[in-house]
């Protein structure tokens, strides 16, 4: 058993800026289940959305993110987004993430349904990984904070209504231990290997949104799941992001044809469905095209992604590059408020785990990485005035007993999630997705005895909550078609 003040789960861009937050305001145990640079976040590729170019200003940044959410982000989230925004870059810069730089200045690129070149972005197309390289660094010489890997957190834990603590295993022993503490936050990330086809890491299995489900937390909108329209689609190849920055600098995309289909420059959900029915209607397979482009910028540009491709036998300077939609982001998550408040006291949520409102039905591009910095930072300010209210007592408690789980098919829900809880929904495939999973949620309470088995529930509870949400909203909305 450990005793912490503040306990955090998961080492993403919104984890690691709220353990930087509470630094100096009590002890800070960081738990992650992989090794701390594993997360969503360490693989985006396109950039930061911020307004800090000359032409730009938050207002206009607002009502893009408003109209990109097709008609529900809440407008106080959204706003705080874009107004703390700049500063929470500001604050990165201090820190030594260095931006990409065209003579000097850093350079700003657009990507679909911005109106201002606002993206910034690092090595070309590594934002995330430099990113959390520096806020790792700057987390891993802060005295207070403790990380630690390879502990997979399995279930919340609750006493007199209140959230105080987690149960977690450990990797070396395999053994399930407890953390108690008097402020949870989950910073888990996203849900993308809920189906088959998706960019996300391994780790993306909804672990906080499940565990938050499990404990009784207020869940919203997860019915709108983001599909990107464009990861490279090589047969027996995992799926690689080819990101929409590309389309931002001029690719256009074609049918098998030949043929232009689409604004390449719409919002990812109109651009997903459009490469989904061109496939559906016979007219696929579906290519990016940058061979008219000036090769040398798509190098200097793009560097990872030409790497990787050409490591998987396309030059996209020279080829046509096959891409399908995939499973990207999730917009829903554990509702809190503008500070990370859950419905639970003593637990908060931040980053793709949670649910502000920010971005409502359909994210706009790039605005997800300056969400985890700036509601990461929000989240450990209430946090710490958590703390400086009256003090309160650890509970003392005894690990329970694991009791024998039940076996979860994985690959199979995902199979289902895919074809069934994808692009486009229908009644009778949500029913039946709600239906085989009801059965595995209403097992008698159990604790998985790995982390294999941990992600297998945590997938199963995702999925059927998924469903039970795009069942209940019948009309069609931005990344939600009925």
């Amino acid at each position: 058993m450990i005793q912490t003040d503040h306990l955090i789960l998961g080492t993403g861009i919104a984890g690691l800026r709220a353990a930087l937050g509470l630094a100096g305001h009590g002890r800070v145990l960081v738990l992650t289940k992989d090794q701390v640079s594993e997360s969503n976040s360490t693989y985006a590729q396109g950039g930061v959305a911020v307004a800090l170019g000359e032409d730009d200003d938050p207002a206009l940044h607002l009502a893009d993110t408003l109209s990109a959410g097709a008609g529900i982000v809440s407008r106080p989230a959204a706003r705080v987004l874009v107004e703390e925004g700049p500063e929470r870059i500001r604050e990165l810069i201090a820190w030594g993430i260095r931006f990409d730089r065209e003579a000097g200045r850093m350079h700003f690129t657009r990507e679909a349904a911005h109106s201002r070149r606002r993206i910034l972005h690092a090595h070309g197309d590594a934002i995330g990984g430099e990113i959390t390289r520096g806020l790792l660094s700057r987390v891993q010489g802060t005295a207070g904070i403790d990380v630690r890997p390879f502990c997979c957190a399995t279930d919340l834990i609750a006493r007199e209504g209140r959230i105080v603590g987690c149960r977690f295993l450990e990797h070396a022993e395999n053994a399930e231990k407890i953390v108690l503490a008097r402020t949870t936050l989950l910073a888990t990330g996203g849900a993308g290997h809920v189906f088959a086809e998706t960019t996300n890491p391994t780790v993306a299995t909804g672990d906080g949104i499940a565990m938050a489900l499990r404990a009784g937390a207020a869940l919203v909108d997860l019915e709108f799941v983001q599909f990107h329209p464009t990861a490279l689609a090589l047969p027996g190849e995992p799926r690689f992001l080819v990101s929409e920055a590309v389309r931002g600098e001029g690719a256009y995309l074609r049918n098998a044809a030949g043929e232009r289909f689409t604004d390449e420059l719409a919002p990812r959900d109109q651009v997903a469905r459009a490469i989904f029915r061109e496939n559906l209607a016979g007219r696929g397979p579906v290519f990016l095209d940058l061979r008219h482009l000036d090769r040398k910028r798509v190098r200097v540009r793009f560097p990872h992604i030409l790497a990787t491709c050409l490591s998987r036998g396309v030059d996209i300077t020279h080829a046509l590059v096959p891409v399908t939609p995939v499973a990207h982001y999730l917009m829903g998550g554990v509702a809190t408020d503008l500070h990370g408040r859950t419905s639970l006291p003593g637990l908060w949520a931040a980053g793709e785990t949670a649910c502000t409102g920010v971005h409502g039905a359909n994210r706009l591009a790039s605005n997800s990485l300056l969400e985890g910095l700036v509601f990461g930072a929000r989240a450990a300010e209430a946090m710490i005035a958590e703390m400086a209210g009256e003090p309160r007592a650890m509970p003392f408690m005894q690990p329970a007993a694991t009791a024998a789980g039940v076996v979860i098919d994985v690959e199979s829900v995902r199979r289902e999630a895919w074809e069934k809880v994808g692009l486009e929904r229908h009644a009778l495939g949500l029913r039946s997705v709600i239906e085989r999973l009801t059965p595995i949620r209403d097992r008698p309470e159990s604790a998985p005895t790995d982390r294999a088995a941990a992600e297998a529930r945590n997938v199963a509870d995702v999925t059927w909550a998924m469903a039970v949400c795009a069942l209940f909203r019948e009309e069609s909305r931005g990344a939600h078609a009925r």
